[in-house]
Parts: structure tokens; C-alpha cells; sequence
């Protein structure tokens, strides 16, 4: 089955007319009515997509849905590809899931300091607080993290942050 399978399924859905059809064949309610007001091309089009793309299937005098072909679609269709280093902890730029292991927890913090300040930059507290919550739910969780790990210094009085050297 090829990887476009999917393709036909939602352009055949797209068009109103063939949707109308589709869903009184789902709903095992007349077609008649819904084909007879279309033009003899129309009908044949409208026909013609639907079992092109494997959603209906003669039955005797009428038609039968195909549900396997959503089943079959979806297993066709190309799997996404799984996020790597860092990003697999990050979902649309923000973090998910702090690591367990030392190693990703340190990977992951290095990526959040790269984020959010650049080198020789000075920033307040809230100036950190604000760039944090772009990136994780727990600002201060993780400011304290990145003080800890030695990658952002805290100014004695706690009111300026730079980036570790």
C-alpha cells in the first residue's frame, strides 16, 4: 500500500457531494435521492472517488463502506520521526520531562542556558524568570537547577544572573 494511501481517503471526504453520498451509505440511509440531483457526470465522479479511494465497495443493488481503509491508511502512512538528544525532552520548544539521568539532565539544562542568555549577558531576576517560563513550568525549580549545575551565577544579593564562563 503506498505511503499517499491517506491522500485519496481525505480528498475524497473534501468534496461535499461525495461526503453527502458517503455518509448515507455509512448511515445505511438511501443514496438515490443524493445522486439523482446530480448531473450524470457529477454522479459518476462522485462514485468514482469514493471507490478509488477504497471507502465504498458495490453490494448487490447498493454500496458498502470499506471501513478497513482507515485502518490501512494510518499503518501506511509514514511514522514521525523520533526526537533525538535534547529535543526528546521538549515538546513546541518547552520542556516536558526533566531527564532522570545525569547525563540528560546536564545535556538538557546546557540547552535551556543556551536558550535563554547569551555570554557576558547580565539579566535581573525577573528578566530570568520571564525567559525561563517560555521554556519550563517551573521557573524557579529551574533556576535554582541552573545555579546549582554551575551554568547561571547569582550576583550575592540575588538580583543579577549572567551566564557561567
Amino acid at each position: 500500500m503506498s505511503t499517499n494511501t491517506w491522500r485519496a481517503v481525505i480528498s475524497a471526504l473534501a468534496d461535499d457531494r461525495a461526503r453527502d453520498v458517503y455518509a448515507r451509505i455509512v448511515l445505511a440511509q438511501p443514496v438515490g435521492e443524493a445522486l439523482d440531483a446530480l448531473s450524470p457526470g457529477k454522479r459518476r465522479r462522485v462514485l468514482d472517488t469514493l471507490l478509488s479511494a477504497g471507502l465504498i465497495s458495490p453490494d448487490g443493488a447498493g454500496w458498502r463502506t470499506e471501513p478497513e481503509v482507515f485502518r490501512d491508511a494510518l499503518r501506511s502512512a509514514p511514522a514521525a520521526p523520533r526526537a533525538a538528544g535534547v529535543d526528546r525532552f521538549f515538546v513546541d520548544g518547552r520542556l516536558t520531562v526533566y531527564p532522570s539521568r545525569a547525563a540528560d539532565r546536564d545535556a538538557v539544562l546546557l540547552h535551556i542556558v543556551g536558550r535563554m542568555t547569551e555570554p557576558g549577558e547580565i539579566l535581573t531576576e525577573r528578566a530570568v524568570n520571564d525567559r525561563l517560563a517560555a521554556i519550563v513550568d517551573d521557573v524557579a525549580a529551574m533556576r535554582r537547577y541552573l545555579v546549582d549545575a554551575g551554568l547561571l551565577e547569582r550576583s550575592r544579593d540575588g538580583g543579577a544572573y549572567s551566564r557561567a564562563r
